[in-house]
């Protein structure tokens, strides 16, 4: 705000973010650095309870009427990023790195990323919210039967007001680092003296002020609201880590090529998906295993920028209740790889088939069976699961994204939702 009959401005933090941006001749206010990448790369960060007078010799901070100092630190965020460069939308612009971004993240995830406090512990919270508590889902998976360690996956809206059992470790993760739900949780974690570790996107924001200990993901600005590259770097961090904990290079060997099968995947025509997609008022997605949450994502992206109704399901729960709604109106998405639950999948697919359902299934390339029983079969280069999982994910994002295309969607601000949800 402007103070009456001075020339200066007043900028106050409450709760929500709050970063100066401090340029050559000048001083900005935003809620986040994004905006001002433009016009500088040197930005102060305000703890909650600031105030910052600004006027032409520069800015003062006071925090509960006290003079305070918060330091300057330095974006190394190209103003590049922050532009279209070419495409129709953030969001296409932002699929199309992912494979430099989950290239760089995995081998940005080394020795000296994790403590050693960190490595062996009795068991694990994660608590994030959104694509962010999918992502945990997923190491879930990976840790409980790679590490043996007991991992629980906790929403952050819920973990305030219905906190179980804690000790271990407890791991928020979120994008922005201001998710007021992951915030609160990662204070309630504290006051239960539990060592606390972030993984966050953006440095020098609140969760990275609270945590013990912060991992940055490597996937630059994200404007569009949905969340994709941010997404695919949270896999890749927490991979790395179940890599750090049981003290070899597994993961990181067995997605070595993973950032080429993203490649190859956003070649995949999807068309003919799009126009099955395009005219349902609901749809299902299905998986099994690691796949599960990867359905759940799906369905998340659909849902938020086409505005269809989606919902994931482990794909063995539809036949409790959700098989009654299955019809010739009602298209699933199967996502069904090879591995121990592939016969299965097949299995449930034929059953919902049956139901009069249209499937379209992606799966391993060159797999004829599955190819026989669906309507559209989207194809994943052969390659270890886990990058056969990070792919998947981007063929999803991918399908969401052309079908709110199709709709004539506002793809980078879906209405009713912000990039950075900074309130209950």
């Amino acid at each position: 705000m402007t103070v009456e009959g001075r020339d200066e401005v007043v900028a106050a933090r409450d709760s929500s973010p709050l970063v100066l941006g401090i340029g050559d001749q000048e001083i900005f206010a935003a809620s986040d650095v994004t905006p001002l990448l433009g016009y500088t790369e040197r930005v102060v960060y305000l703890e909650d309870g600031d105030l910052a007078e600004i006027d032409r010799d520069g800015w003062h901070i006071f925090s509960h009427g006290i003079s305070v100092e918060r330091p300057v630190e330095h974006v190394d965020w190209d103003v590049e990023t922050v532009k279209k460069g070419g495409f129709p939308h953030f969001m296409l612009k932002e699929i199309y790195e992912q494979p430099k971004v989950f290239y760089d993240t995995l081998h940005g995830t080394t020795e000296t990323s994790l403590p050693e406090r960190y490595r062996r512990p009795s068991e694990i919270t994660v608590v994030a919210c959104g694509s962010s508590y999918h992502a945990g889902l997923v190491f879930k998976y990976l840790c409980e039967s790679s590490c043996r360690i007991p991992v629980r996956a906790e929403l952050g809206s819920e973990f305030k007001y219905f906190t179980p059992p804690l000790k271990g470790i407890v791991t928020v993760i979120t994008q922005s680092g201001e998710t007021a739900d992951t915030l609160a949780a990662l204070k309630k974690a504290r006051a239960y003296n539990c060592p606390t570790l972030a993984i966050t996107n953006v440095l020098g924001s609140t969760v990275t002020r609270i945590a013990d200990h912060t991992i940055y993901m490597r996937a630059g600005p994200e404007i569009s609201v949905a969340a994709t590259k941010s997404f695919v770097a949270q896999l890749a961090v927490l991979m790395g880590l179940i890599d750090l904990m049981k003290g070899t290079t597994q993961f990181a060997t067995a997605l070595e090529q993973a950032n080429s099968v993203i490649e190859e995947v956003l070649l995949l025509d999807i068309d003919r998906a799009v126009q099955i997609c395009r005219p349902a008022e609901h749809l299902f997605y299905v998986g099994r295993g690691l796949f599960y949450p990867i359905a759940l994502e799906g369905a998340l992206k659909m849902k938020e920028i086409s505005y269809i109704h989606a919902e994931g399901y482990a794909a063995g729960e539809l036949k409790h209740g959700p098989f009654a709604l299955l019809s010739s109106e009602t298209p699933v998405v199967a996502l069904c790889p090879p591995g121990d639950t592939y016969s299965i999948m097949l299995s449930n697919i034929k059953e919902m088939k049956a139901r009069n359902a249209p499937i379209i299934g992606i799966g391993a390339r060159g797999d004829r069976e599955l190819t026989d029983i669906v309507d559209v079969f989207l194809p994943i280069p052969e390659s270890h699961e886990l990058a056969q999982l990070v792919a998947t994910s981007v063929v999803l994002q991918q399908l969401a994204y052309q079908t709110a295309v199709a709709l004539g969607r506002d793809v980078d601000q879906p209405r009713n939702l912000a990039k950075s949800v900074t309130v209950e």
